[in-house]
């Protein structure tokens, strides 16, 4: 298995919200970083899984600025964009006029899932919202996400993630039965079209974790630890695998993605176990051998040093006991992942 296609196997979007925007020129909205973390009953932080916010343009033009991005971004019908929670825009009819309302004072004057804002000129309309995600699949996610993607209309499979969108604000507005769970899956298929779109166009090829990805030697090692990642891998093993000497591929591997390919290891069957405990069906030495490990000591040990959790095992099911409070950030809050999946508003709009 491809690591791309291993991290989307483990994708899952618990929450999402999806709104309508409505402006007339002049005008102008901001989004601000957010960074707030939410207060569990317990009194305990936990930091927000809003991790991806969208946006596609389907009347109109309009002006697009991004946190670290010197130039403003004209956008025109069919343009969509992706954005990494904490990263700062600026859209508006033109680059000369001054924001004077955020997404979230205008969300609070919505009418259900559509906000109007402007003076009566020239219309835009933008369908913009964003994905919550289980905390297992945060860091995983990280690894494809850059702060901001643009997708141009032109750009090759825009018209599947036109289609996706159009598909997702008909589940949203139709209330049908089963359309909470259309909608989800739909949400998934968006985020991961909008990822594959970028991708495809290499502009992230040569970084970080996509450079180890499309690195042949590196690359083949990689798609080795996602394939079997229940292999007793050895940096030797992975180092014959790739076709270098140890040294080479060891001093590679870490200049790439900053972490030696045992602690890389380690910690992607931490990744893997977290989905497993959430599934809450199998005995704490069923899920430590689905990752590599022979002894559930070992793998509790294991687990509690990544992760912060210690594991107990009761009635072939694998549950938390005396849990960390950084724990508390993955395995409990307030809206457990646990409950499913539910639709919000927008970041955008909240």
């Amino acid at each position: 298995m491809d690591p791309i296609t291993d991290i989307f196997r483990m994708m899952h979007v618990t929450a999402f919200g999806l709104h309508r925007l409505e402006a007339t020129a002049p005008w102008g909205v901001i989004q601000e970083k957010q960074t707030e973390e939410k207060v569990t009953p317990s009194d305990k932080k936990i930091p927000p899984t809003d991790l991806a916010h969208f946006a596609m343009l389907s009347r109109g033009n309009c002006w697009l600025s991004v946190e670290g991005i010197p130039e403003p971004i004209p956008l025109t019908g069919g343009d969509c964009f992706l954005l990494a929670r904490g990263t700062s825009i600026v859209l508006r009819d033109s680059p000369r006029t001054r924001p004077r309302w955020s997404f979230r004072e205008i969300g609070a004057k919505a009418n259900g899932n559509v906000a109007h804002y402007g003076a009566g000129g020239a219309p835009t309309t933008i369908v913009c919202g964003s994905l919550s995600f289980d905390r297992a699949s945060l860091k995983p996610i990280t690894q494809l996400l850059p702060s901001f993607i643009l997708i141009k209309a032109e750009q090759a499979r825009t018209l599947a993630l036109h289609n996706t969108m159009q598909a997702l604000a008909s589940e949203m507005a139709e209330h049908a039965p089963g359309s909470e769970v259309v909608a989800t899956r739909l949400a998934e298929v968006l985020f991961i079209q909008t990822l594959r779109a970028h991708i495809a166009s290499g502009q992230e090829r040569n970084k970080g974790w996509l450079r180890a990805i499309f690195d042949p030697q590196m690359g083949t090692a990689l798609s080795a630890i996602h394939d079997r990642v229940n292999t007793p891998w050895t940096v030797e093993s992975l180092a014959e695998a790739a076709g270098m000497s140890r040294s080479a591929f060891a001093a590679r591997f870490k200049g790439l993605l900053g972490q030696t390919p045992l602690e890389y290891i380690t910690e992607w069957r931490m990744q893997k176990a977290m989905q497993l405990v959430q599934r809450r069906d199998k005995k704490l030495i069923d899920v430590a051998r689905l990752v590599g490990y022979e002894s559930d000591a070992a793998f509790s040990k294991a687990f509690k040093r990544v992760v912060g959790a210690n594991l107990v095992n009761t009635s072939n099911v694998v549950l938390k006991t005396r849990v960390m409070p950084e724990c508390r950030k993955i395995l409990e809050a307030e809206d457990s992942d646990f409950a499913g999946p539910r639709c919000h508003g927008s970041v955008f709009f909240h």
